[in-house]
């Protein structure tokens, strides 16, 4: 409930309707502004409130939002829904282009699915998308608008066979009286009975020639009209008069054609009459909504959470139109925190704390009914569902019912004085209030005799606060504000006042009552003197005293005030200190924790290369003929570089990086030496002739002997024989082992001594890489970058894919893998069965099996190699 009808223009929200309406894009919008109601529903609030929200949002986020064309047709739609009407061609254009915009709204605004895999469609603006939900929207009746009106909003000449032909022998026509005119008219210039610069004219719509009205009678034709001067004459040739006849016919059967399209089109709509106005709501809402959100940026107001209970709790609260008028003059509002029954949360459960009844005292225009009129139009304007100038802290409720008392009442007409209308005011108000009422009293009490008005008013206030209603009082009466000191849920406030520079401070103090400053105020104006000390007198001293008491209080009270705030700053700036300093610390660790990782990387990176290094001279050292011992020794040091490495990569302090090096070279070391060691017992063992001759004696001496240095026919690598078993010979290349038949053998040069080889073996290892020539070390490289665990001859003959295989399992032994895969597919079998009867043949192949049956089965071959 609102009371009195009067309210919006008590409190200005008159003045917030204009603004809203000036920024409506259309009267659709305006219609909105019109109609809108308080409401103290909070889920409905919390809507509007939140769809103004989305709508800032969207136009902050977005620049292309179809805003373009608000036009309100639904008078026209309206007026359709009869038989036998029709449309306009102005009204069909204007309604192509709103349906447009209306499409494009309402796809904008529908949840889209933001990838295949999710199965809800989500918005960023939900409240928005609740708004666009179920909007009809008519992409086919724009598609048949466009059959029928062109770009400008006129009927084409397309539309329909016989309105082309019409406008095509009209403007025939036209043409025709156009040559005729300008030839009777070139005639006449010839002849001077017309100047040389006169030109046909249109005259109720028939092409006439302006003649002088001396030689009207020497040109053949019928005279229409005349000037307002009276000295121009307009004739009509004879020649032309037919022509234009027919003109005026094609004119009608133009227009009796698009007419004709036009009804044709009209009841295509009409049956979707009720759904296109629906449209047009819709369309009304968001005009509504984005001229709330363009106030909102210009008052500088926020859409707070309203919870589903009276309170008030705003901070840095301001009258927008006191707001705007003062901008004007370059001039800021004061704001006021106040509060009404606010919350507190200390953690475990929310309570509540401060008064329900507000008792605002304080001198004259120091700002009382500004901060009830605050009150009032905030609030107001908060459960109209409009953004309201508030601090982001602020929280808000809601009333159910709103009472103001303010201003003079007094009617002639009524029998009502100005006290009389007060009082009946405070009957309305005793009646209708309760809990979730909000009453706004400006001086209350005031209009009679102070004692009994003082009085009355007590007696009301205790009938409000035994209704425990919400209120804002202002009053002068020290009665009202004793009686906030002896009842709880009845709190003073103060309007601020600097007596020494005699100026209001327009802040309210809540917590102690307010002075009037009547005898300060009074001086200032200028009153002798003796009036001020027999005033003085009059009240008392005792009055007099307890007054600047209270004003002392009031100063004590503003400046601690002022201290606090200043604390409550320097906590707020300490607090930013420290947020920043933790995000400082924070970005360094991230620094720290990227500089590591970075050198990780670039220690993986060296690692790689270093290995790649490693491998190229592993093979450059079997093409040096090394012993397999120095080989597998090279490969145990890089293994252990790398494990040390990466322990290394796990320190970050740099004097750990250090000693961990010296461990690692200490480590080195040892290791050399044990080796060393155990090379030297080995050496004492292999000098002994103890088992040597039983072999010799047992087997007959093959061609090559165990220890010879060979090579396979053909190849450059050279090896050295570790057994002889009949007719096949295991060869040792650097530290690869291969088993082949001996005729695949033959002589190289003689191998090296064994004290020869001990002593050369260390420059071998350092020296093999860099003595290859680069084109050796280009075709290792290239054929171990190059080769594929995994050979492909499906699709070849039998003879191709045993060469290609051929080739495929020679390379796979020469770069040293371990195992590889042939695929051959299943078909008929024969294409497997030739390569696994081929590699039954190859000596180093270990083993064949078919692969698992989840990655091929028996398409596959995997081969085991030596």
């Amino acid at each position: 409930m609102i009371y009195p009808n009067n309210y919006e223009h008590k409190i200005g929200f008159h003045e917030i309707r204009a603004l809203l309406r000036d920024r409506c894009l259309s009267t659709l919008g305006q219609q909105e502004v019109n109609e809108m109601q308080f409401s103290s529903d909070t889920e409905e609030v919390n809507e509007l409130l939140t769809q103004v929200h989305e709508f800032r949002q969207l136009m902050d986020a977005v620049n292309n939002f179809p805003l373009q064309y608000f036009f309100d047709v639904r008078e026209a739609i309206t007026r359709i829904r009869l038989v036998g009407t029709h449309f306009e061609e102005q009204e069909v254009f204007d309604l192509r282009r709103s349906l447009e915009t209306i499409n494009g709204i309402v796809k904008y605004l529908s949840p889209q699915r933001q990838s295949d895999d999710e199965e809800e469609c989500t918005t960023p603006y939900p409240a928005l998308s609740r708004l666009a939900k179920d909007t009809p929207t008519f992409p086919a009746m724009i598609r048949r608008i466009d059959s029928i009106i062109d770009k400008f909003g006129h009927i084409k000449d397309g539309a329909t066979m016989t309105l082309a032909g019409i406008r095509h022998e009209l403007q025939k026509t036209e043409g025709s009286i156009s040559r005729t005119l300008y030839t009777i008219l070139h005639a006449a210039q010839r002849d001077g009975l017309i100047d040389k610069d006169a030109a046909p004219t249109v005259r109720d719509g028939r092409l006439m020639i302006p003649v002088s009205p001396s030689v009207k009678r020497r040109i053949n034709g019928i005279v229409h009209d005349e000037s307002a001067t009276g000295k121009t004459v307009f004739i009509e040739p004879a020649e032309v008069v037919e022509a234009n006849n027919r003109i005026r016919e094609l004119e009608a059967e133009e227009r009796r054609e698009v007419v004709r399209i036009l009804t044709v089109f009209t009841e295509e709509v009409r049956p979707h009459a009720k759904e296109i106005l629906d449209s047009y709501h819709f369309l009304a809402r968001i005009d509504f909504i984005r001229a709330k959100a363009e106030l909102a940026k210009v008052i500088k107001a926020i859409e707070p959470k309203v919870e589903d209970r009276p309170y008030v709790d705003w901070i840095r609260a301001e009258h927008p139109l006191l707001a705007l008028s003062l901008a004007k003059q370059e001039k800021k509002v004061v704001p006021l925190d106040i509060s009404l029954l606010r919350s507190v949360d200390n953690g475990k459960d929310i309570s509540y704390e401060g008064g329900r009844l507000l008792i605002i005292s304080g001198p004259n225009a120091g700002g009382k009914s500004v901060c009830l009129k605050t009150v009032g139009l905030l609030q107001y304007m908060l459960q109209c569902g409009i953004s309201i100038p508030v601090g982001e802290r602020s929280t808000c409720g809601l009333f159910k019912n709103i009472m103001i008392d303010i201003g003079d009442e007094q009617s002639i007409e009524d029998d009502l004085s100005t006290y009389s209308s007060h009082l009946m005011n405070m009957k309305q108000m005793i009646k209708q209030c309760d809990e979730h009422t909000l009453l706004l009293i400006d001086e209350f009490g005031g209009g009679t005799e102070p004692t009994i008005g003082g009085a009355i008013a007590e007696a009301v206030l205790k009938q409000f606060w035994q209704k425990k209603t919400f209120g804002v009082i202002t009053t002068h009466y020290q009665n009202l504000k004793h009686f906030a000191d002896e009842h709880e849920g009845v709190i003073n406030g103060a309007m601020l006042y600097d007596r020494h520079e005699m100026q209001a401070l327009f802040q309210l103090s809540i917590g102690q009552p307010g002075s009037s400053f009547a005898i300060e105020i009074a001086r200032k104006t200028g009153l002798p003197e003796e009036v001020i000390r027999d005033a003085s007198d009059i009240v008392g001293r005792e009055y007099i005293q307890s007054d600047k008491y209270l004003q002392d209080i009031v100063r004590d009270k503003r400046y601690w005030e002022g201290k606090r705030q200043t604390i409550h700053q320097h906590e707020k700036s300490l607090e930013g200190r420290i947020a920043r300093y933790e995000n400082s610390i924070e970005e360094i660790e991230m620094e720290r924790k990227a500089i590591l990782r970075r050198a990780k990387e670039q220690a993986e990176e060296l690692l790689s290369q270093a290995n790649k290094k490693i491998e190229n001279a592993i093979r450059e050292i079997r093409e040096q003929q090394a012993e397999k011992e120095a080989t597998r020794r090279i490969r145990e040091e890089m293994e252990q570089f790398k494990q040390e490495v990466d322990q290394i990569d796990s320190v970050a302090n740099n004097e750990k990086i250090e000693r961990k090096m010296q461990q690692i070279q200490e480590r080195k070391k040892r290791k050399e030496e044990k080796r060393m060691k155990a090379k030297a017992e080995k050496s004492l063992v292999a000098q002994s002739p103890a088992s040597t001759t039983m072999k010799d004696a047992d087997e007959p001496k093959p061609a090559f002997a165990v220890g010879d240095t060979v090579r396979i026919k053909g190849l450059q690598s050279t090896g050295t024989i570790d057994r002889i078993e009949g007719k096949m010979a295991t060869i040792v290349f650097g530290s690869m082992r291969t088993k082949m038949r001996m005729d695949r053998l033959e002589p190289a040069q003689e191998a090296k001594s064994t004290q020869q080889k001990s002593d050369d073996r260390n420059t071998q290892i350092a020296g093999a890489y860099a003595n290859l020539s680069s084109s050796t070390r280009t075709a290792i490289d290239t054929r171990k970058l190059n080769f594929r665990q995994d050979l492909d001859v499906r699709g070849m003959r039998g003879d191709e894919a045993i060469q290609a295989v051929t080739y495929f399992i020679d390379d796979a032994i020469l770069v040293g893998m371990s195992r590889v895969r042939i695929l051959h597919g299943t078909g008929t079998g024969i294409l497997r069965q030739l390569i696994r009867q081929y590699l039954a043949t190859v000596p180093n192949v270990a083993h064949f099996r078919d692969e698992h049956v989840q990655f091929g089965g028996a398409g596959i071959t995997v081969v085991d190699i030596e």
